[in-house]
């Protein structure tokens, strides 16, 4: 009997039947699942930029707004500080705070004021200048000696205020009988004045005490603060 070689179409048949040339099987029943990459930024792409130190603090933060600076307040016109050489012009007493009992005022002329009735006002050297009156502006504290005759000579404190820079007679104090004024000083709106005083029972010649008075202004009066006495000795 012979043999018969099988068809092409045969062994083709019987390879895809018995999974000829691998396992194609297994190939085909297996699938792969691939992630796409994550896009690699470009120059094209620009960057996120992270807010600088200087932009982060000029940013308000909690939605606040920021407060204005305060306007600043006007200051007040400067007045002039008055000067002892003023008071040589200037007015003594007034009709609210006479003085030596004169109903008005009396002028100074070159620190001098003579009178029909024979006194005579000079204003003396014991002098200073500083705020009394709380006002921040310099008056003046000075003295005068009031002669009307025989040996009497009246020494009189008197406060100039400050007026624009011009003396405006404020208050006086009348010291006594021959009770010289030797220094005038102002600070912390109080005057300092040294003049010499006597004990009781000594003639108006015999001057024994050294005493210093502290005033402070009250109105058109000088009003004491208080005083200290120390011996003295011509």
């Amino acid at each position: 009997m012979r043999r018969t070689l099988p068809s092409f179409a045969a062994l083709t048949l019987a390879c895809l039947l018995t999974a000829c040339g691998g396992d194609s099987g297994t190939a085909a029943s297996a699938s792969t699942t691939v992630t796409p990459a994550a896009p690699t930024p470009t120059a094209s792409t620009p960057a996120a930029i992270a807010p600088s130190a200087d932009t982060a603090s000029a940013t308000p933060t909690g939605g606040s707004t920021p407060a204005k600076p305060a306007t600043p307040r006007p200051k007040p016109p400067t007045r002039p500080a008055l000067t002892c050489a003023q008071l040589a012009d200037a007015q003594l007493g007034s009709a609210a705070a006479p003085y030596n009992g004169y109903p008005d005022h009396i002028p100074l002329t070159a620190g001098v004021w003579n009178g029909e009735d024979g006194a005579t006002v000079e204003l003396q050297k014991p002098c200073a200048t500083g705020d009394l009156d709380g006002d921040g502006a310099a008056d003046a504290v000075g003295t005068v000696r009031l002669r009307a005759g025989g040996t009497g000579q009246f020494w009189t404190v008197v406060v100039w205020r400050n007026s624009g820079g011009e003396p405006a007679y404020q208050a006086l104090l009348d010291l006594g009988d021959r009770t010289p004024v030797t220094s005038v000083s102002v600070s912390g709106q109080r005057a300092t004045v040294v003049w010499l005083t006597r004990s009781d029972g000594r003639s108006m010649a015999e001057l024994d005490i050294r005493r210093t008075s502290v005033y402070r202004l009250s109105g058109t009066t000088l009003v004491e603060v208080g005083h200290t006495d120390a011996p003295y000795t011509p």
